[in-house]
């Protein structure tokens, strides 16, 4: 829950190749206070069976900038697995982008939530609600 003094942050990925939520991807969590300050690492979690990542670190206070890292080539490398035990390969490699970073500023005592719609080949991300 946020205070006055601090932002909060969530996130969930939806894998638009499936229509379904992406499990078991791995997420950073990283912040600074100001745009020429180092990033701290603060921790992170990985995606549940409903895509969501519920248990983020809370940002420290006076956070002004706020990065995710999605670990999405381990995710789509399985997903290629499964799919070629029943079909022939489709695709040379499980993702196109390894990894996703988004970077955002944020305000103290505003919720961000930030999903990601992920698919081999692309991304969007939006600040949702």
């Amino acid at each position: 829950m946020s205070t006055a003094t601090t932002a909060s942050v969530s996130t969930h990925i939806l894998d638009t190749s499936i229509g379904r939520p992406a499990e078991g991807v791995a997420i950073s969590l990283a912040a600074r206070s100001g745009s020429g300050a180092e990033w701290t690492a603060l921790g992170g979690s990985a995606t549940d069976a409903d895509g969501r990542c519920k248990d983020l670190p809370a940002l420290p206070e006076g956070t002004t900038h706020v990065r995710l890292d999605f670990e999405v080539e381990q995710y789509f490398n399985k997903k290629q697995a499964e799919a070629q035990q029943d079909a022939p390969r489709v695709r040379d490699s499980g993702a196109f982008f390894p990894e996703v970073a988004i970077t955002f500023a944020v305000t103290p005592g505003e919720h961000y939530h930030v999903p990601l719609l992920l698919n081999p080949f692309g991304y969007s991300v939006y600040r949702g609600s």
